[in-house]
């Protein structure tokens, strides 16, 4: 990367970029910001991990934990790969058809209103998620993780994408599509560093950004925690309405419930079999929406986003869950992950150039192995089985050439590795038939 790239990327993950910079007429033109970021996502979690072990003599994450959140935010990328992100394309219909103003592109005051624009409405996105059960059960992702660090960032909602576009379509009216992209981005890219404990105080600063430690408040599930410090860049709107908590107390991450799982379909999607259930409990029609559509704790003669005095107390003493696992067993899990991926990445690169059929075949195979990992680290009995199945398609795979290692000088040992697993896995799946059956006899 050239300087230029690199100090532009690394001050768009803390909003600096100035107007002049950052203004476009066409949206084509607006850079992939939030894409160019990955190799800053990547160096400030090496960091924290650096920082954090020499400050607490501990690692920031675990492995299971970490791998999880970039599992998740994996998955939240792939419609990408089938369509063009619904917030954008929504937005730029609603411009060509039904904008009133048209505010100059290469203006710093539009620049700036969409700055504070863009930022409201991502107040209210988030809040929403939060106070409507349908749409907590997809923000909940967010949430999932009982870590608080840079990675978790990262682990973000397959579905939310679905609908948080439409907060934003009012700004449409007026504000061109290519700033409202840029600003987009860098909303987004801002609050990636506000994921961490290192960080504890930012002064002054804290009375109008969203900070580490306001972020750290979202996150908890402590009683004075929820439902709070929804902003994003700014902590000025939930000072504005009420929604605004300090941190106090000792925070405590992740749901009231935890999911106390790594696999990652089960983290994405298990919350909307209670919104099934709740939505099956009550017989009127009325019942029903209000149970889907109100908050994730309203009942009949509750308020609209319910109350949470039927929380589990929190006592400060929680444990985060971390099931045990064997060192050479992470290793593996490390290596299976990178090589995916190797084939994430490629796919991303190449998609123009890729089939339709071809992009869902890789899409499947992803989905396959981030599932059968977290299937390992869970150490569920049916591990062995999937796992065996899941290095049969990697084997096909490496050798039809979808296995491309960065290296030639690679590839041998790759190859080699690829059928050691896949006769370890085989042995994990039929040592305990043989045992059976030899019992029998």
């Amino acid at each position: 990367m050239e300087l230029g790239s690199v100090s532009s990327g690394a001050r768009a993950l803390f909003y600096l970029h100035t107007p002049n910079e950052s203004s476009f007429e066409k949206v084509e033109d607006v850079p992939q910001y939030v894409q160019q970021a990955t190799p800053f996502f990547m160096g400030l979690m090496l960091l924290e991990l650096l920082v954090g072990f020499l400050k607490n003599g501990a690692s920031v994450v675990t492995v299971s934990d970490g791998l999880t959140s970039v599992s998740a935010g994996m998955i939240s990328r792939l419609p990408g790969l089938f369509m063009r992100g619904l917030e954008l394309t929504s937005y730029m219909y609603v411009w060509d058809h039904y904008r009133v103003v048209e505010l100059p592109w290469d203006s710093a005051w539009t620049w700036w209103l969409t700055f504070l624009g863009v930022d409201f409405c991502y107040y209210w996105v988030h809040r929403f998620a939060h106070e409507v059960f349908l749409l907590w059960a997809a923000h909940q992702v967010h949430h999932s993780s009982e870590y608080y660090n840079l990675s978790t960032a990262l682990r973000q909602s397959l579905t939310q994408q679905f609908t948080s576009w439409i907060f934003y379509l009012p700004m449409a009216l007026a504000v061109p599509p290519s700033v409202f992209a840029v600003h987009l981005q860098f909303n987004l890219l801002y609050q990636f560093w506000i994921h961490t404990e290192l960080i504890r105080d930012l002064g002054p600063l804290e009375w109008i950004l969203n900070t580490p430690s306001h972020h750290r408040v979202h996150h908890g599930r402590n009683l004075y925690c929820i439902d709070k410090n929804y902003g994003g860049a700014l902590i000025i709107w939930d000072r504005l309405f009420g929604t605004f908590a300090p941190e106090t107390d000792k925070v405590i991450y992740g749901l009231v419930y935890p999911v106390r799982s790594f696999e990652i379909l089960r983290v994405q999607f298990h919350y909307y079999k209670y919104v099934w259930k709740k939505f099956n409990r009550y017989k009127t029609i009325s019942d029903k929406l209000s149970a889907v559509f109100m908050g994730p704790t309203w009942k009949p003669g509750r308020p609209r986003v319910g109350d949470h005095s039927g929380n589990p107390k929190v006592t400060g003493q929680e444990v985060p869950y971390n099931p045990s696992w064997s060192t050479s067993l992470q290793v593996y899990v490390v290596i299976q992950f990178l090589l995916v991926l190797g084939i994430y990445h490629d796919v991303f690169e190449n998609k123009t150039m890729l089939s339709q059929l071809t992009v869902l075949a890789l899409t499947a195979y992803i989905l396959l192995t981030l599932t059968a990992l977290g299937f390992i680290m869970d150490q569920r009995p049916s591990a062995a089985v999937l796992e065996m199945l899941r290095c049969v398609v990697m084997v096909i795979m490496h050798r039809s050439g979808y296995m491309k290692p960065l290296l030639p000088s690679l590839a041998v040992p790759i190859e080699a590795f690829v059928s050691l697993s896949l006769l370890y896995w085989a042995l994990q799946s039929f040592s305990p038939l043989l045992s059976i059956k030899t019992k029998s006899t």
